[in-house]
């Protein structure tokens, strides 16, 4: 299965709460101003948000009027257009030795996505190792344990309560020794202590940057997608802390609420690098924003 079949598949409640009403807007509809007051209402009820929907409008009856847009199709096929072209970014491809930390709050599935990550390397040929460097939480490196053994790729972890820099400087030392391709960081959610998390951050940073500065290095924030325009303070909360890279969209399948892939992109000027798509290890999928729209609009 492709990614629009498996993209199509999991925005089926985000569909039912859009395509639909869209598609009626526009039949026959005049683009008047009670068209652009619902169409409005579409993207926001879409979780869209209200800073993407305002900037996506602005630009649709911009371009109406440019491109002289005289049939509801067209004007279809321009919005298509306009919403691709806001989340579609140029996502260097990836160099090896690669180092990816993986950030998010706790609950928002992102040792699952670790493991789905390591999976999405192996497929690709690449040796990985997991570092546990979420010591904070009780059983997060056993958790973690699970994943490594499903995607069949190694793990170092210390004891709960070290220190996650430890961590990340003996899993950098093994895969500099075994040359493994890619090292997959895991490190702690908790955002009720910031300042902890930010110093622990910060080490795991300097400690990439010092024992291996020719590494690719990726920084991603996992956001769980049924919890909305709430994801947004988490990746504002994340990106003041580190500065992020993309975004791991999670739990797309479970929700109505996949317009906010638009919101992050205009609020934070982040891509969506992957998807989640499903339960299994291998439903993560690189982000595809001409399919994703193409799948919205079906």
């Amino acid at each position: 299965m492709g990614f629009f079949s498996k993209i199509a598949e999991a925005l089926k409640k985000t569909k039912e709460n859009f395509s639909k009403k869209l598609y009626a807007l526009f039949s026959g509809r005049a683009l008047d101003d009670d068209f652009y007051d619902e169409l409005e209402a579409i993207l926001i009820g879409a979780d869209v948000g209200v800073t993407a929907a305002e900037q996506i409008i602005e630009e649709f009856r911009d371009s109406c009027y440019r491109e002289k847009i005289k049939t509801p199709e067209q004007g279809r096929d321009l919005l298509k257009r306009i919403m691709t072209e806001s989340i579609d970014y140029e996502i260097q491809p990836y160099s090896y030795p690669l180092v990816i930390l993986v950030a998010g709050v706790n609950g928002v599935g992102k040792t699952t996505a670790i493991g789905k990550l390591a999976k999405y390397f192996t497929k690709k040929g690449k040796s990985v190792v997991l570092a546990a460097a979420d010591t904070f939480r009780a059983a997060a490196a056993e958790q973690l344990e699970v994943w490594a053994q499903r995607a069949g790729v190694r793990i170092i972890k210390h004891e709960e309560g070290s220190d996650p820099a430890a961590v990340v400087y003996d899993a950098i030392a093994s895969a500099k020794a075994k040359n493994t391709d890619v090292v997959l960081i895991d490190t702690a959610g908790r955002l009720q202590n910031k300042k902890n998390l930010m110093n622990e951050l910060a080490k795991i940073n300097k400690v990439v940057g010092r024992e291996y500065p020719d590494c690719d290095y990726r920084t991603y924030i996992v956001i769980d997608a049924t919890t909305g325009q709430n994801a947004l303070s988490q990746v504002e909360a994340f990106d003041e802390i580190i500065d992020m890279d993309g975004i791991i969209l999670n739990k797309l399948d479970g929700t109505a609420k996949g317009g906010v892939v638009f919101a992050i992109s205009a609020e934070r000027e982040l891509p969506v690098v992957f998807v989640g798509v499903g339960e299994g290890i291998d439903d993560l999928e690189e982000f595809d924003a001409g399919a994703f729209i193409d799948a919205l609009f079906e």
